[in-house]
């Protein structure tokens, strides 16, 4: 039984990662809740008086943490399942955005707050306390945003979010390195993988993942 969470920024080819992992595990990707989300397009698109008043960006993380932690319950219940981004990686991007002024320092500290008692949920489970593996997808900046441009959704596409999402990409590794500790840590290089039109590159990072994987069942043992 093993569960793999798939992180990296907006764009990278999170869910195209996941999902082959999964063909090949023949198992479930549970998604990150994006078409089905009200918030995010408003998010995106709102000016920054709009998002002062109606607080689209500590709506927005509530609604993450929330669907997020429903995903990681049901995946921990199951064989062999893989998120597409997990509960883990959800407060780096409440983080940026109160670095950013536009979640404040009470709403971060509510935020933090139902973090902290989810996270005692999951610790508590009886039959599963963490993944086994993060699979982190990382690229140059270019690449995200061709990438981005590639997935073609509206409101990500505005330039006016470019900074927004250099913010974001700047201190990724910082966080991999420094905040996440639930598993080990399989880095995937995106400036060189295609795994939705190179046969190779998925090939590649399948094997690297299973690879990944047996060692880290090896080291529970």
């Amino acid at each position: 039984m093993s569960v793999i969470c798939v992180g990296g920024m907006i764009g990278i080819g999170k869910t195209s990662v996941a999902e082959l992992l999964a063909k090949e595990l023949g198992t479930e990707v549970f998604y990150e809740s994006v078409d089905d989300n009200p918030i995010l397009p408003l998010f995106y698109t709102a000016s920054p008086e709009e998002i002062q008043a109606k607080r689209y960006p500590f709506l927005l993380q509530l609604h993450f943490l929330r669907t997020r932690f429903a995903s990681i319950k049901a995946a921990y219940q199951q064989d062999d399942n893989v998120l597409d981004r997990s509960i883990y990686e959800d407060w780096y991007f409440a983080k940026v955005n109160h670095d950013l002024g536009r979640i404040s320092s009470l709403e971060m500290q509510v935020y933090e707050g139902l973090l902290d008692e989810m996270m005692r949920e999951i610790d508590g489970l009886p039959y599963r306390k963490a993944p086994d593996l993060m699979v982190y997808l990382k690229a140059d900046f270019d690449t995200v945003l061709h990438r981005i441009g590639l997935r073609g959704r509206d409101f990500e596409q505005d330039d006016s979010l470019v900074e927004y999402y250099r913010t974001l990409w700047s201190g990724y590794d910082d966080w991999v390195n420094k905040h996440y500790s639930a598993s080990d840590v399989l880095v995937v290089d995106m400036n060189r993988s295609d795994v939705v039109n190179n046969p190779e590159d998925a090939a590649r990072v399948v094997a690297d993942v299973k690879e990944a994987l047996d060692a880290a069942r090896r080291r529970r043992l």
